[in-house]
């Protein structure tokens, strides 16, 4: 299997991704699961809903970054592994779309950024938002379950002597080309 080189810039959307769909994935089940006060439950969900919200355009600078990325590649024949990888990564881009949409669709109330910028709520009929809540509760177990399978391979590649973290790395490597 070939190995990626990646630009600095997608090191860092990619790393900047991690941490907010990992924070916000884990914290969101976590209060939704495990009895906590509602002091805790209203911070984890305004600080939730603030960063995803600026992530959004985040998220779409790294789409446009992998698509360029995967044009910018010679066309080949991949391998089965490379082919799972690619559907894999495809697939987690596609259902965090679907996260974040729903996310945005299900509120009932303003949308507060840090309490800086506020935002109306897009739909008001509560059946509709409560249809989507339901389906961003799904996508969000979709993603969490597609984090994990990628958080495993990547285990799984490096204890095989596969150093794929390197690649995703910030470092001065030669192959790589702005």
């Amino acid at each position: 299997m070939s190995s990626s080189v990646y630009s600095p810039r997608q090191v860092v959307l990619h790393w900047l991704s991690a941490v907010v769909i990992i924070w916000t994935l884990l914290s969101g089940f976590y209060v939704a699961v495990v009895e906590v006060e509602t002091e805790t439950k209203d911070w984890v969900a305004f600080l939730n809903v603030s960063l995803t919200s600026l992530y959004i355009p985040i998220f779409i600078l790294r789409l446009y970054c992998s698509f360029l990325h995967d044009f910018s590649l010679p066309l080949r024949k991949r391998s089965l592994p490379e082919y799972t990888a690619l559907c894999v990564h495809k697939a987690m881009y596609l259902v965090l779309a679907v996260v974040l949409l729903t996310g945005v669709l299900m509120m009932d109330r303003p949308i507060n950024v840090f309490d800086i910028l506020f935002f109306e709520a897009p739909l008001s009929d509560p059946s509709v938002t409560a249809w989507f809540m339901r389906v961003h509760i799904q996508s969000c177990v979709v993603l969490l379950i597609l984090v994990a399978v990628h958080v495993g391979a990547v285990i799984k590649h490096e204890l095989c002597g596969r150093r794929v973290l390197k690649n995703m790395s910030i470092q001065k490597n030669d192959r790589y080309r702005e």
